[in-house]
């Protein structure tokens, strides 16, 4: 992954949109993840649960970096997966993993927009 991955992870790890480890699965569950990030050293175990949950959910999902590059990315210890919950830097980050040609599943959603009608 590029550096710039990197930066718009720690963006959104300031702006407290990040989960990581099992709150990371439970953000996918409760459907408030944007993208879900794996690390490639992750274990069997926790690349087939995480991706369970992303797919029952509809919520994107790719494989890259390693666990220490995703946990030093967003300033803490190994990470193993990281869901980010803005739909703004998740879009970012899914359009440099494309240019990068990383193996991208599922869509992103589209952002809702709110129609405000003039009475």
């Amino acid at each position: 992954m590029t550096e710039r991955i990197y930066s718009l992870l720690g963006l959104a790890m300031k702006a407290g949109k990040v989960s990581g480890g099992d709150m990371a699965l439970q953000t996918v569950r409760d459907r408030k993840a944007s993208i879900l990030l794996i690390a490639e050293d992750a274990s069997g175990n926790t690349l087939d649960r995480f991706r369970r949950a992303a797919e029952r959910t509809g919520t994107p999902w790719a494989v890259c970096g390693t666990k220490e590059m995703l946990g030093h990315a967003v300033g803490k210890g190994e990470r193993s997966c990281l869901a980010v919950r803005d739909r703004g830097l998740a879009a970012g980050i899914y359009k440099l993993l494309q240019t990068q040609g990383c193996e991208i599943h599922g869509e992103l959603r589209a952002a809702r927009v709110k129609v405000h009608k003039n009475v």
